[in-house]
């Protein structure tokens, strides 16, 4: 019996290969994988692919969100012998080859699950239920609202302590996402809310961020993290290194070896977990709950059933004993050397191993501030910033998507206040 009837597929005498997760790797296989060798079936809970890497622009009123996600729909049509489902799959059977999801349930031949990361706060509660994360384009604009909401506020406020945690933002943890807001905080405090809030003392609006190691951006370069410690301390950022968040209640952050910070905008940019599906439980390991992989993709374990990017822990590339970092360009590469080797599982011919190859890393500061980590180089400032810019705009999907977003930079940059600064859907905050 073909379960698959509930997700309203049709018969076909090829082999079925569902892909959970329109993220990089997913879109990736898309394109990749020959059609001609499968029913190609891709599934996710939301209707569009977003693209993360931006999405603190987003959270800051730099970007509107249609600039950085795409349709899923729109990007597999071009494709034949492709279906897309909006569903939530929710089990994995492997015994039985089968899928359970919020839409029936659907049978395959192979499985790729590619569904990415999601926010870790390390078993602490609080922190969950208080701070805000950003790995999607929800929490992105939840943030937006947020800080707009608080800053409105913080002018109606009489009670100095109360106004202070307000007008104070927290970000915790100094990777990219963590540098990236930070920056475009203290440039949106000096260029932007100085202007629009003239009846708050902008000088009372503090910006922290705080990390847990001894520098920035541990992915990158030790001239790439003192540069853009420099960078920060310019814009009037407050750095702590070496330092962790004990707790957060809501309204002030419990920091080690410190006075406690009052603040009512906390935003967790500490760290990710995979994001594995019930069923595969058998596979998971503890390095942030990723799948156990070998350099082939498959998950150990399971017939058939592969996984790449961030849910991803692959054993056997010698250059990365502890698994390959939790980036993009890793889940695209996986992605492409995979849909190579499914062809040539069904034609049996012998697979390829994955060596994943490290084309570089960077991160921006703000504006003509960035840092760049490419062939054993680094370079900083402002051509750092154009080429971070070219980068992302290439690596958008979409031209549309390209377009808007250079013609929204570039209007940012000339004038250097975005009219996108709107609480359209305003966020209530847990108390």
């Amino acid at each position: 019996m073909d379960t698959s009837r509930n997700l309203n597929l049709p018969a076909s005498a090829k082999p079925r290969l569902v892909i959970i997760g329109g993220g990089f790797a997913g879109i990736t296989l898309v394109k990749a994988l020959n059609k001609k060798d499968f029913q190609i079936v891709l599934i996710d809970q939301n209707n569009y692919h977003s693209f993360q890497p931006l999405l603190y622009q987003v959270a800051t009123g730099g970007l509107e969100p249609d600039a950085i996600a795409y349709p899923l729909r729109k990007y597999v049509k071009r494709f034949g012998n492709l279906f897309f489902r909006l569903a939530d799959v929710q089990q994995i059977l492997p015994q039985k080859q089968e899928l359970i999801t919020s839409e029936g349930t659907l049978n395959y031949d192979y499985l790729i699950i590619a569904t990415g990361a999601r926010t870790n706060y390390f078993g602490n509660a609080n922190l969950e239920s208080y701070t805000m994360g950003m790995k999607t384009i929800p929490e992105a604009l939840n943030l937006r609202s947020l800080i707009l909401q608080n800053l409105e506020k913080a002018i109606f406020s009489k009670d100095p302590i109360k106004r202070q945690a307000l007008m104070n933002f927290v970000i915790v943890g100094g990777g990219p996402t963590g540098v990236e807001l930070a920056g475009a905080l203290a440039e949106l405090k000096r260029f932007v809310f100085k202007e629009e809030y003239h009846d708050l003392k902008m000088d009372d609006m503090q910006v922290f961020l705080i990390e847990g190691s001894a520098r920035l951006l541990g992915g990158m370069s030790e001239k790439a993290g003192q540069s853009t410690f420099d960078f920060l301390k310019h814009l009037g950022v407050q750095v702590f290194l070496n330092c962790r968040i004990n707790n957060y209640d809501g309204h002030k952050v419990e920091i080690e070896n410190s006075t406690p910070i009052p603040s009512e905008n906390v935003i967790w940019a500490a760290g990710v977990k995979a994001a594995p599906v019930a069923g595969m439980e058998q596979a998971v390991i503890s390095h942030g709950g990723r799948l156990l992989t070998d350099v082939y993709s498959q998950v150990k374990g399971f017939k058939n059933c592969f996984a790449v990017g961030d849910v991803a822990f692959m054993e056997g590339d010698i250059n990365y004993p502890n698994g390959h970092p939790q980036v993009a360009p890793v889940a695209i590469q996986q992605a492409e050397l995979l849909a190579k080797n499914l062809s040539r599982l069904v034609h049996q011919k012998p697979l390829k191993p994955f060596q994943y190859k490290d084309k570089g890393s960077m991160a921006t500061i703000g504006r003509k501030k960035a840092v760049v980590d490419v062939a054993g180089l680094f370079f900083s400032g402002t051509f750092a910033w154009f080429v971070w810019l070219f980068v992302h705009l290439m690596a958008i999907v979409g031209f549309k998507n390209r377009l808007a977003t250079l013609l929204q930079w570039f209007s940012n940059y000339i004038n250097f206040n975005s009219a996108l600064r709107l609480i359209i859907r305003p966020f209530q905050p847990k108390k």
